[in-house]
């Protein structure tokens, strides 16, 4: 026999053998892997012993229902909340849970502490807005939020109001064009748009009309996908993996919508290099005692002398075009829905406002004082509508509880503050709206209102946020009256700000 034949006689038995050791590896590789999981899961039950919760699958964790609306996860926590005390353990799959906390002692503990962000979750926004104040941890972290703090001093952010107020007054000319009698229309696109206005014009030195740009129109919409498609990765046990995730439809939609929002903020960014190209502009940024928010970013110097990376000053602009305005956008779609679902409140808001304001022409920075029960209104529609529902964190060290229940490290802690604010221990009847809540000789835990997250990671722009919020509603009670669509009444879900799975729609009527 030729020395060919012996070669192809022998080719066959060697692939056989070939996919006999490959098929042994796989095998071994998933038993290991399996062990793995198993340990993983077993570690978590010991660790959850001292939290009751419901009966979960050992595969498919706990199952929240849905109906013709859409998913019931809030309304899931809710009963939770009801039933067991402060904390939750709650199965996602075989061997992924969380422990959800809503008791204002439990929230004080966990944002008194330096705990990361949980990796396993916000890693998922990276590609998106990268490594800026939101995902950062730890020293990288404190050094951005300490050269960030001088863009939201008050001499910043006084002639914010009056940006803002453009701003409202533009989305309220449109409003006026657009209303017919006894129609609805969407608010949160156009509070977005209008959102999106004035962060840029505030933090960014723009000088467009983002409210008239179909360019912007195109990255609010990919915000709205964003939100969605992290929100589904997270809770899909095949989407975990990059490689997978990337070759999925959802995937590819998700990379084409970073694509958008990357190529909004890097023509922000442009745009105001090539202004600060003038000699003229140069001078102004030299007589501010204060810089706005990217010319802080452009500016910068790091601790060891060099300046920002152009990596680093995208993520930041990424992390805060979204976050200045798409929470600031939930906050007042859902205050506007609250007042116009309870219109002996919306009413006196606007008396207070009247009073103070007359016709509207201007508002100022020391207006925003003087509207105590329009205040109060918005804190109660924070309550029952907060803009961010969770965070989450990944415990470094053990943790014990003041009622003396504890965790190990390596547990996954969500902070869920659409519970806390609808805990009926905290909050006696929490699902009815009633501003005296918040009436200034009232008493609460420090703990127990958490709009803005709290502790030394708290929302850097709350205050911005807050005047915002005053601005808008001020102006608009002085314009509208706002009814709601009792055909359309909105089902909160939870994003990464909360949003309505079908929209948020009033009828608007105009005041003469």
């Amino acid at each position: 026999m030729s020395v060919s034949g012996l070669s192809l006689t022998r080719l066959p038995v060697s692939i056989s053998g070939f996919l006999q050791l490959a098929s042994l590896l796989g095998l071994l590789l998933f038993l290991f892997k399996a062990a793995q999981l198993y340990l993983r899961r077993q570690w978590l039950l010991k660790a959850f012993q001292q939290f009751p919760s419901t009966p979960s699958h050992w595969l498919f964790g706990h199952k929240v229902g849905t109906n013709g609306k859409g998913n019931l996860e809030l309304q899931q926590i809710l009963s939770w909340v009801e039933k067991f005390p402060s904390a939750f353990p709650r199965w996602l799959w075989g061997s992924k849970a969380h422990v959800i906390i809503y008791d204002p002692d439990y929230m004080k503990v966990i944002l008194g502490r330096s705990d990361p962000k949980a990796s396993g979750t916000y890693r998922f926004l990276a590609p998106w807005i990268g490594y800026g104040l939101l995902l950062l941890n730890e020293q990288t972290w404190f050094q951005h939020r300490r050269m960030l703090t001088p863009a939201f001093h008050y001499d910043i952010l006084k002639p914010y109001v009056g940006i803002v107020a453009d701003s409202v007054r533009v989305m309220l000319d449109k409003w006026e064009k657009l209303i017919v009698k006894d129609s609805s229309v969407e608010i949160f696109q156009h509070i977005s748009m209008m959102t999106l206005d004035s962060i840029m014009k505030c933090a960014f030195s723009y000088q467009g009309n983002v409210q008239l740009d179909r360019h912007s129109q195109s990255y609010i919409k990919a915000i709205g996908d964003l939100n969605n498609l992290f929100f589904d990765r997270v809770r899909n046990v095949f989407h975990q993996n990059d490689t997978i995730y990337g070759l999925s439809s959802d995937g590819r939609l998700f990379h084409r919508a970073c694509q958008l929002a990357h190529e909004h903020t890097d023509q922000v960014i442009k745009e105001r290099k090539a202004q600060l190209q003038n000699e003229r502009e140069l001078e102004k940024i030299r007589r501010k005692r204060h810089l706005d928010f990217l010319d802080i970013l452009l500016f910068a110097k790091m601790e060891n002398g060099s300046s920002l990376s152009d990596e680093d000053l995208r993520a930041e602009v990424d992390t805060f075009m979204f976050e200045g305005h798409d929470t600031t956008a939930s906050a007042i779609s859902w205050i506007f829905y609250a007042l116009a679902t309870h219109p002996e409140h919306q009413q006196k808001c606007r008396e207070e406002v009247q009073s103070l304001l007359g016709d509207g022409a201007s508002i100022t920075w020391d207006h925003l004082d003087q509207m105590p029960y329009t205040t109060m209104c918005i804190k109660e529609a924070l309550r029952i509508y907060p803009p961010v529902p969770v965070v989450v964190r990944d415990l470094k060290t053990p943790v014990t509880f003041p009622d003396g229940r504890s965790l190990p490290k390596g547990i996954i802690v969500t902070l869920s503050f659409y519970g806390l604010h609808h805990n009926s221990k905290v909050w006696p009847n929490p699902e009815v709206y009633d501003p005296l809540r918040f009436a200034p000789d009232s008493s609460r835990h420090s703990h127990s209102f958490l709009p803005f997250s709290g502790g030394a990671r708290n929302c850097i722009g709350k205050q911005f946020a807050m005047n915002e919020l005053k601005v808008a509603v001020a102006l608009t009670l002085l314009r509208f009256e706002l009814l709601p669509d009792p055909t359309r009444i909105p089902f909160p879900i939870p994003r990464l700000v909360l949003k309505s799975k079908n929209g948020i729609h009033l009828r608007l009527r105009k005041l003469h």
